[in-house]
C-alpha cells in the first residue's frame, strides 16, 4: 500500500509540475494559433491520395515552417500555425508538385483550405486507378495493422470471426485467442474494457464484425503500455468517422447461422463531435452434438462414464456507445464514452449415460448472461511545442455476469432427481491515468505517465451467499526516451514499474494475500535500410494475471461428471520477449517477417483432477501454474498484385511449445503449432468484387492432451449500388461442411477424458451496408509526434510505407 500511495502522490505532483505546461515553469506566450486543414484529390480520378507530403512555407521568407502527411482520406490537418501569409505545397511520387497561396488572421486562426487537386505525370497515368486504396494487412514500425472493414467476408460474423483471419493470432473452437501461441491484451480503441476482463472469448462473441474497422497486433509493446499480456496486445479499433455535418452507416446481415445489424451516427459542427452506434446480434439454437467418455482407476478398479449427447443453445446480445468530443481550442480537448452491452447464451439439451454399463439419462439446460457498462472521460493539453502533450484519463467499468443451470437425472428404478445451480460474477474497475509527452529536439522524445487501476470481483453463490471476494489493485509508473543512435538507427528504451497489491476471501478458505512488485524495461531498435526496407530488434517483459474466468471458484455442475472450477490461488504469468523483424515493400508488394523467442514462467493452463463425490467419479477440470516455457517461432506475411485489381495475401506462423516443472515431474516435451492464412481477392468492373479466404490452426497442445486442428474457408461476393453509397453481397463460410468437429484428449496417471464435439458452423448470408450523410472529412484534433516538416518527398513516403 505504501508504493501505491507514493506512486499516487507522484501523480499530483506531476499534475501540479505541467500546470504551466513547460520545463523549467516558464509562462507560455500569449499567442493566437491556429490550423489549416485540406484535402487532396488526384485530378482524373477524383479519388484521394494518401501519404502524399504537404508543407507549410512562409511567403516572406520561403522558409518551410510546418509539415504533415495525409491519410487515407486525403486530409491533413497542421496545428498550432500562427497567423500570417504562406503557401501550401503539396508532393507526391508520380505527381506534379502544386502550390496555392493561404492565409490567417487573428481573428480567423482557423483555415479551411478546400480541396487541392493534383496531376500525375505521364509515366503515372496508367495506374492512377489504384492511388489511394486501403491495404488489407499494413505494417508499420510498432504493429501490424488488419483493415476488417475492407475485408468483406466479415459481415455476418462477430469479432471471433474476425480474429481468426488477423495474422499471427490463432482462435480456438471458444473463441479463446492466442499471440504466437500465449496470452494477450486485448483492448477496445486503445483502452481497457471490463467485458474483455470478465472473459475474452465471451466478449468477442458480443461485437458484430460490422461495426469493427481494424485490429491492431501490437507484439512488441514499449513500457507505456500496461505490462499485461504475455503475448502482446491486440487493439480492436471500431467505426466511428468524423465527419462535419451528420452521416453515418447501416449494415445488416441475414445469414443461416446468425443475424447481425450495426448502426453508426455521427454528427460534427466546429469543436463538437458526437458519435453513437448500436449493434445487435442473434445466433440460431443448432444441435451440438457432444459425446465424452471418462475413464478411471480407484483403488484398482477400473470405472467408465459414457455421455452421447446434444445441447441446442442459441445466443443474442446487443451492444453500443454514445461519445463526446470537443476542442476548447488549439490547446485544450476533452471527451467522453459510454459503451454498454447485453449478451445471454445457453438453451436445452440431453444426454444418454452409461456409467459401468448402467444406463441413465440427464436432462439439462444452461443460460449464461454477460453485463457490462465503460465509461471514460479524456482531458489532453497540447502546446505550441509540436509534440508535447498531456492527457488525464478516467475510466468506470461495471460488470455483471451470471450462469444458472438444471440437471434432471432420469434412471429405471430410481426416483429423479434435480440439481440446480446458480452463480453471480461482478467485477467493478476504476482506473486513473495520467501521460505526458516531451519533445526535446526532432530526433529524440520523452513519454511518461503514471496509472492506477482498482479492481473488485464478487461471486455469489448457493442462495446469494458470497463465496468469492476478490481485490486487485495495480500501481504503474513508466518513461519511455525515444532517441536517434545514428543516422539511419531510431531507438525507443523504457521501463515500466507496476505493483500489485491482492487481498481475497474465497468460501471457508482463510483470507489471502499476495503482493509483487514488477520492472518491466523494454528496447526497440530500427534501422532504414536503402528502399523501403526496415529492420528491427525488441526486447520487452510481459505480465499476464488471471481474470475472472480462471479465478472464480464458483463449482458449475451443468455437466455432473465433468464439473469445473477456477482457482484463486494462481499466480500471475511472468514472460520475457525478444524479437527480430524485416519489413520491405517492392514494386507494391510487401513482405513482413520475423522471429522470436519467449520464455514464460508460471504459465496458465486447464487441468483435469479425477475426484470421488457421493460415490460418483468425475473429472474436475480446473487452472494451475503448470510450469515454465520456452518457446522460439517465426512468421512471415506476404502480399502480392498479379494484376492491378487481383491481391494475394498469405501468412504462416510457426511456434515451438513445451512446458516443464522439477518439483511436479513435468516435462511435456517439444512439439510444433503453426497456423496459416491465405486470401484472394478481385475487383471486377461495374462494381463487383469478390473473395477466397482459408485459415488453418495446428493442433493445440497442453501439459495434459491435445486438442484437434481447425479449419475455416469461405468466400463472398459484393456489388455496389446506389451510386457507390450501398453494397449487398453474399457470404458463405465452411460450405461443404455443416459441422466443425474437434476432439480433445487429456490424461493424467490414473484418469483420461475424451471429448467429441460436433459445433454447428456452415453458413450462408445476404448482407447489405448503407452510408449517408456527408463525406467532407475533417481530422480530430491531434498529436503526432513524428516531426515530418523538413524531410524530403520520398523520405516521406518511404517512412510512411515502413510503419
Amino acid at each position: 500500500m505504501r508504493r501505491l500511495i507514493l506512486l499516487f502522490a507522484g501523480l499530483g505532483m506531476m499534475l501540479n509540475a505541467n500546470a504551466q505546461f513547460s520545463l523549467g515553469g516558464a509562462p507560455q506566450k500569449p499567442k493566437v494559433t491556429g490550423r489549416i486543414t485540406t484535402v487532396i484529390l488526384d485530378s482524373l480520378t477524383k479519388k484521394p491520395i494518401d501519404y502524399a507530403s504537404v508543407s507549410l512555407i512562409k511567403a516572406a521568407d520561403n522558409k518551410s515552417i510546418n509539415g504533415g502527411v495525409t491519410d487515407e482520406k486525403g486530409k491533413v490537418v497542421l496545428q498550432n500555425i500562427a497567423p500570417d501569409q504562406y503557401k501550401l505545397s503539396v508532393g507526391f511520387m508520380g505527381y506534379k508538385t502544386k502550390s496555392i497561396s493561404v492565409k490567417t488572421t487573428p481573428e480567423k486562426p482557423d483555415l479551411n483550405a478546400g480541396t487541392i487537386y493534383v496531376s500525375p505525370t505521364e509515366s503515372n497515368l496508367k495506374e492512377v486507378s489504384i492511388v489511394g486504396e486501403k491495404a488489407l494487412i499494413e505494417n508499420k514500425v510498432d504493429k501490424l495493422v488488419y483493415n476488417a472493414e475492407a475485408d468483406i467476408t466479415n459481415a455476418g460474423g462477430d469479432a471471433t470471426d474476425v480474429m481468426r483471419k488477423v495474422p499471427m493470432l490463432s482462435v480456438d473452437i471458444n473463441g479463446n485467442v492466442q499471440l504466437r501461441g500465449s496470452s494477450v491484451r486485448v483492448l477496445i480503441n486503445g483502452k481497457p474494457s471490463g467485458t474483455m476482463a470478465n472473459s475474452v472469448a465471451d466478449a468477442l462473441k458480443m461485437i458484430p464484425a460490422e461495426q469493427i474497422k481494424s485490429v491492431e497486433v501490437i507484439t512488441s509493446p514499449s513500457a507505456k503500455y500496461d505490462a499485461e499480456g504475455s503475448g502482446g496486445i491486440i487493439n480492436i479499433i471500431t467505426k466511428k468517422k468524423t465527419a462535419e455535418g451528420v452521416s453515418g452507416s447501416l449494415n445488416t446481415s441475414a445469414g443461416t447461422r446468425s443475424n447481425n445489424g450495426a448502426f453508426n451516427l455521427n454528427a460534427k459542427t466546429g469543436r463538437l463531435s458526437l458519435t453513437g452506434n448500436l449493434g445487435v446480434n442473434h445466433a440460431y439454437p443448432q444441435n451440438s452434438k457432444v459425446v465424452v467418455f471418462n475413464s478411471s482407476v480407484v483403488d484398482g478398479v477400473t470405472n467408465t462414464v459414457s455421455q452421447n449427447g446434444f445441447s441446442k443453445w442459441s445466443r443474442v446480445g446487443y451492444n453500443g456507445s454514445a461519445g463526446m468530443d470537443y476542442d476548447f481550442n488549439s490547446y485544450h480537448n476533452i471527451s467522453s464514452t459510454v459503451k454498454f452491452n447485453r449478451f445471454s447464451n445457453g438453451g436445452p439439451g440431453s444426454s444418454d449415460i452409461l456409467t459401468n454399463n448402467v444406463f441413465s439419462q440427464n436432462i439439462r439446460d444452461m443460460d449464461m448472461g454477460f453485463n457490462n457498462m465503460d465509461w471514460n472521460v479524456d482531458y489532453r493539453k497540447t502546446s505550441k511545442k509540436e509534440g508535447e502533450e498531456l492527457s488525464v484519463s478516467a475510466q468506470l467499468s461495471r460488470g455483471r455476469n451470471t450462469s444458472d443451470f438444471t440437471n434432471r437425472f432420469v434412471s429405471e428404478g430410481v426416483p429423479d432427481f434435480t440439481l440446480i445451480g446458480g452463480n453471480t460474477g461482478k467485477n467493478n474497475e476504476y482506473t486513473l491515468q495520467t501521460d505526458y509527452t516531451y519533445p526535446f529536439s526532432k530526433t529524440t522524445t520523452l513519454e511518461t505517465g503514471l496509472k492506477g487501476i482498482f479492481r473488485n470481483i464478487i461471486s455469489d453463490y448457493d442462495q446469494n451467499a458470497q463465496d468469492f471476494d476478490y481485490d486487485q489493485n495495480v500501481g504503474s509508473a513508466y518513461g519511455v526516451l525515444g532517441f536517434k543512435l545514428t543516422k539511419k538507427i531510431t531507438a525507443k528504451a523504457g521501463l515500466r514499474a507496476e505493483y500489485t497489491k491482492i487481498d481475497g476471501l474465497a468460501g471457508n478458505i482463510l483470507p489471502f494475500k499476495n503482493d509483487y512488485f514488477n520492472l518491466f524495461p523494454s528496447l526497440v531498435l530500427s534501422q532504414t535500410l536503402k528502399g523501403m526496407t526496415t529492420v528491427k530488434v525488441s526486447y520487452n517483459r510481459r505480465i499476464q494475471r488471471p481474470s475472472l474466468f480462471y479465478l472464480n471458484p464458483f463449482r458449475n455442475e451443468s455437466d455432473i461428471y465433468n464439473p469445473m472450477q477456477g482457482n484463486p490461488g494462481l499466480s500471475p504469468e511472468l514472460s520475457d520477449n525478444i524479437e527480430l523483424g524485416y519489413s520491405t515493400f517492392i514494386k507494391g508488394s510487401v513482405i513482413n517477417a520475423s522471429v522470436f523467442y519467449r520464455n514464460t514462467k508460471n504459465v496458465i493452463e486447464s487441468f483435469i483432477r479425477p475426484i470421488v463425490e457421493d460415490g460418483v467419479n468425475k473429472n474436475l477440470t480446473s487452472y494451475t501454474n503448470v510450469g515454465t516455457s520456452q518457446s522460439y517461432g517465426f512468421n512471415v506475411f506476404g502480399s502480392y498484385n498479379p494484376k492491378p485489381k487481383w491481391t494475394l495475401m498469405a501468412n504462416f506462423g510457426m511456434n515451438t511449445y513445451d512446458v516443464s516443472n522439477a518439483n511436479n515431474n513435468i516435462n511435456t516435451g517439444t512439439f510444433v503449432n503453426y497456423t496459416a492464412f491465405a486470401r484472394s481477392a478481385y475487383a471486377l468492373s461495374g462494381g463487383w468484387s469478390t473473395e477466397l479466404w482459408g485459415v488453418v490452426n495446428s493442433p493445440r497442445r497442453t501439459f495434459q492432451g491435445k486438442t484437434d486442428a481447425m479449419y475455416f474457408y469461405g468466400g463472398a461476393v459484393k456489388k455496389e449500388i446506389l451510386n457507390k453509397k450501398a453494397t449487398i453481397g453474399l457470404n458463405v463460410l465452411n460450405p461443404f461442411s455443416r459441422d466443425l468437429n474437434i476432439k480433445t484428449v487429456n490424461n493424467t496417471a490414473t484418469s483420461s477424458q475424451n471429448t467429441d464435439i460436433h459445433y454447428p458452423l456452415r453458413s450462408f448470408g445476404l448482407n447489405f451496408s448503407y452510408n449517408f450523410g456527408k463525406l467532407k472529412f475533417t481530422q480530430k484534433k491531434s498529436i503526432k509526434n513524428d516531426d515530418l516538416k523538413k524531410k524530403s518527398k520520398v523520405e516521406w513516403v518511404a517512412e510512411e510505407y515502413n510503419k
